[in-house]
């Protein structure tokens, strides 16, 4: 039987061996917690993965991918990495290891690829690490997509090793006739969320292979900026959160072939204006969001946790918010949002949230230097 969710096979890791620094307690309705420094110093920190061995990396926008071991940042970064478009929103974004990691030692990166000038797109690498190297580097993904931000770049592998990319809308204004969109345009990749074999080749079953005019990557499109993007450890359910205009980020479970609406319908208006986008929240054939947010939390990162140092927790889904500074807890029932719990407000633009192989919950703060890398601590005594 199939894997529900990838799981790496890790060897004894500790990282209660890091200095850590108390930032702030914190009180839920489960628990009393702290929030703690892992890192500091890091230039916008957008993706956290942890390895076999004890190695955490870090990806940081401006183009590097860092090394914590032993407790410590290690001064060198990793080598063999792409040419980055570091401007605006783009960079060297998300990282994730290869569900076989401890065996093929396969690293996948996303990151925005220069086209020539100001030109960028969404891309995907693998390749082989070892040794604070990067070796054996394929592309093995390219977006249609052009414009000047939204690059989405999440990465998830389900249980079967199929991998899964999200991509932004690139920034297409919303206006004029909705309908010619990019996003709801399937012959390019705005706004879309892409499934692929974890060579790059397009997996036959996907929803559009074989109909003329679509990109046969695609999973599910009608996105915005979908930077979160995570399966359900046990449903195997997949879950993405993307940034609405002002107003209207969403939570959403991705079926695949299903039109999620951006911009035809949603709940957010235009930037400063507050002027009208939409033609309404409801359209038949276009999904509902299972959550979303008004005003904007400016999501980003996103986490389903299974471990045992928050019992109380597991299967809850946990959304940075880059508006904010904040965490927001979400409990599911099933493919429902039964109730919302903020948990963190002011410690920094969460760009990611991942669940460390100790079972603590560890944070990426965006931003130039200062509090990169947090963790969350239960404070002992308390439930």
């Amino acid at each position: 039987m199939p894997r529900l969710f990838p799981t790496l096979i890790l060897t004894a890791l500790s990282l209660a061996v890091l200095t850590t620094t108390a930032c702030g307690q914190y009180k839920s309705a489960d628990y009393d917690f702290e929030v703690t420094t892992i890192a500091e110093g890091l230039e916008n920190a957008w993706s956290i993965a942890f390895l076999p061995g004890g190695e955490m990396l870090v990806s940081e926008r401006p183009g590097r991918l860092r090394v914590i071991k032993n407790g410590r940042l290690q001064d060198s970064a990793v080598t063999g990495l792409p040419d980055v478009h570091a401007r605006g929103q783009g960079g060297l974004l998300d990282v994730v290891p290869h569900p076989d990691f401890a065996t093929n030692r396969m690293l996948y990166i996303s990151y925005s690829k220069p086209q020539g000038g100001t030109a960028s797109t969404t891309a995907v690498i693998r390749g082989r690490y070892e040794n604070g190297a990067l070796t054996g580097v394929e592309e093995i993904f390219e977006a249609v997509s052009e414009g000047r931000g939204h690059y989405g770049s999440r990465l998830a592998f389900d249980g079967n090793g199929y991998l899964f990319i999200t991509v932004g809308d690139r920034q297409a204004p919303p206006s004029g006739n909705l309908e010619t969109h990019p996003a709801q345009d399937r012959s390019n990749h705005h706004g879309t969320i892409n499934r692929i074999h974890d060579d790059g080749r397009i997996p036959t079953d996907n929803p559009f292979v074989g109909t003329a005019g679509v990109q046969p990557s695609i999973w599910s499109y009608g996105h915005r900026n979908p930077q979160g993007l995570a399966f359900h450890p046990e449903t195997g359910d997949l879950w993405a959160n993307e940034h609405g205009p002002q107003g209207g980020d969403e939570f959403n479970l991705i079926e695949p072939g299903k039109n999620y609406g951006w911009p035809v319908i949603g709940y957010g208006v235009n930037y400063r204006s507050g002027t009208v986008i939409h033609e309404g929240t409801h359209r038949d054939g276009m999904e509902q969001p299972k959550h979303f947010w008004v005003p904007s939390i400016a999501t980003s990162g996103l986490l389903i946790y299974s471990g045992d140092v928050f019992p109380e927790w597991k299967g809850s889904a946990f959304v940075g918010g880059l508006a904010g500074a904040q965490i927001a807890r979400l409990e599911l029932d099933g493919q429902s949002v039964d109730l919302e719990e903020t948990l963190v407000k002011g410690i920094g633009r969460v760009r990611d949230i991942r669940q460390g192989p100790d079972g603590h919950i560890y944070i990426a703060i965006d931003a130039a230097g200062g509090k990169s890398i947090l963790r969350m601590d239960p404070v002992t005594g308390t439930n």
